[in-house]
């Protein structure tokens, strides 16, 4: 591994224990890691640099899923695997929708965790690489049509299927095949990823 490119591990978990547990698994296989008792503590020394987030679903104060929304709103394409008690599955799989990576259920076997952490900053890696490649992107905005540069702009916006097929006057089932064609044309993961992709080339505001 490239020590200048090496990844880091955000753990936030509120239990000692669990946190002490996976610290010791991350840094058995040499990877840095940066460990937080909640969310607000992570906000504040977090960084958007090549590595994943483990994060607890149930926290006082901040939830995990909060904490995933207000990442989401910054545009984060860190992948997060999220840590489950007992019970949590539903919450879990409404966090995978929203684009997380994975989840573990609580107790959970180091090579389980071990082996999502590698495919997480797998994916990180090749969605930071992608992000530099802004040439690419605006070829694959230019191969969109004159609708689907329409459509991505109102989903870049945030507006719902049923908002967009009112604003242009089509069908909403339409919408749907329009974006899951740029979703396509584009190579994006998620949302957040179409997102940081025009921000890099330069169709859409920091600030939006």
């Amino acid at each position: 591994m490239n020590e200048e490119a090496k990844p880091l591990i955000y753990i936030v978990d509120d239990d000692p224990s669990i946190r002490d547990m996976i610290e010791l698994m991350v840094d058995s296989v040499g990877y840095d890691y940066q460990s937080f008792a909640d969310a607000s503590e992570f906000l504040e020394a977090y960084q958007d640099v090549h590595g994943c987030l483990l994060l607890d679903i149930r926290m006082p104060g901040m939830s995990g899923m909060m904490l995933q929304e207000r990442l989401n709103e910054q545009r984060c394409i860190m992948p997060i695997i999220f840590i489950t008690g007992h019970g949590d599955i539903t919450m879990a799989v409404e966090a995978m929708q929203r684009g997380a990576f994975d989840f573990m259920e609580k107790p959970f076997r180091e090579f389980d965790l071990l082996s999502k952490i590698e495919k997480a900053l797998e994916l990180d890696e090749q969605n930071r690489v992608d992000l530099t490649m802004k040439q690419e992107i605006c070829e694959r905005i230019e191969s969109l049509t004159k609708r689907e540069k329409e459509v991505m702009e109102l989903v870049a916006q945030g507006k719902a299927n049923k908002v967009i097929a009112i604003d242009l006057n089509i069908a909403q089932g339409t919408v749907e095949i329009h974006r899951s064609r740029i979703m396509s044309k584009m190579k994006a993961r998620s949302l957040a990823h179409l997102m940081r992709m025009l921000m890099v080339a330069g169709e859409l505001d920091n600030s939006i």
